[in-house]
């Protein structure tokens, strides 16, 4: 197959028909061998409903349905896994990124050879508030990150097929897409493009900073090294601090009084205190999810017509690339 196009579904249904429409023209434009993929992630609308409607008009489409919610970037990650195609079209469906995207970057692949072709915002859409929130989400996240990764990143990319079979073969069960991306490596070029503001973000400000935080420990150790540097500055300045107070004591005779000072050391202090332990309790904690081994997503079920299932288990004979990458980690 030359071309999968993936797309997950969440409170998607006013916008999927324009979408599947567009997507296929735009598909259709550079070859007629490919299939649109369906992610439901436990949408709460008829989502389902509507995606199952397009299987049943079109073979070449086909819907995996999710068992719940599991957030943005794992049904991604099931979708990317399942694609057969040579070449892999990552898309959100609510019609902020245009599904004509493809044809460009199609384009853009064939000129420059690279494996990887993604968008980046010219300028970020939406309010002054998302605006800063987002600007300060990739600063803090590259300032932090071993990893950096380009500011007002789309999820809109097209992929090679080696990419991708390398990028599947990331174990991690905490995922944070944009960090994958980076460290996956292959020759990956930007395009600039404009994402249309049609409705308010999913991703409000708490969304964000969990996202911020996940991505961080997921992909750095900075933060644990700062908090080692943190203890040495506060050892440092209250060596200095006790240093002065003897002094003055020793040689001026003067003994500083201030309950309200010493109250605010300590809770400066405790606070400091807390939150390092707050660091390390969340690299615990991914260490703890990470042993367990739990399947990112779960699946209820897979739409696929029978004849073309067939067809591919019978003359292209191998395992999808979640399979392969699968059966890699257990020979290794």
């Amino acid at each position: 197959m030359d071309l999968s196009i993936v797309t997950t579904l969440y409170r998607s249904a006013p916008y999927l028909e324009e979408f599947y429409a567009r997507a296929r023209a735009a598909a259709e434009a550079i070859t007629s061998d490919f299939e649109i993929i369906f992610v439901n992630d436990g949408s709460p609308d008829n989502s389902l409903d509507v995606a199952l409607s397009l299987f049943e008009k079109d073979e070449r489409v086909k819907v995996i349905d999710l068992a719940r919610n599991f957030g943005h970037h794992k049904p991604m990650m099931t979708g990317i896994a399942d694609a057969r195609g040579a070449l892999v079209f990552l898309i959100d469906s609510d019609l902020e990124e245009e599904p004509e995207l493809l044809e460009l970057f199609y384009r853009r692949l064939k000129e420059t050879g690279a494996d990887v072709v993604y968008g980046v915002q010219q300028q970020r859409k939406g309010g002054l508030f998302e605006r800063l929130t987002g600007a300060l989400y990739f600063r803090l996240f590259n300032f932090l990150s071993t990893y950096p990764v380009p500011a007002n990143l789309i999820t809109a990319r097209l992929m090679t097929g080696r990419y991708v079979a390398a990028l599947v073969s990331h174990r991690e069960r905490e995922l944070c897409l944009s960090g994958l991306w980076a460290i996956t490596g292959f020759e990956q070029v930007a395009v600039k493009v404009t994402k249309h503001d049609k409705h308010e973000s999913s991703y409000g400000l708490g969304a964000k900073v969990y996202n911020l935080v996940n991505g961080i420990t997921a992909f750095s150790n900075k933060p644990l090294s700062m908090i080692f540097y943190l203890g040495c500055l506060i050892i440092t300045l209250s060596s200095i601090a006790a240093l002065y107070l003897i002094v003055r004591r020793l040689f001026f005779g003067v003994l500083l009084e201030g309950w309200p000072s010493l109250i605010v050391s300590i809770w400066l202090l405790g606070g400091l205190t807390i939150f390092c332990l707050g660091v390390i309790g969340i690299y615990l904690s991914k260490i703890f999810i990470e042993t367990k081994q739990r399947p990112y997503t779960i699946v209820r079920q897979v739409y696929e017509h029978p004849a073309r299932a067939a067809h591919f288990a019978a003359v292209i004979g191998e395992p999808t690339r979640y399979q392969e990458a699968e059966r890699k980690a257990h020979d290794i």
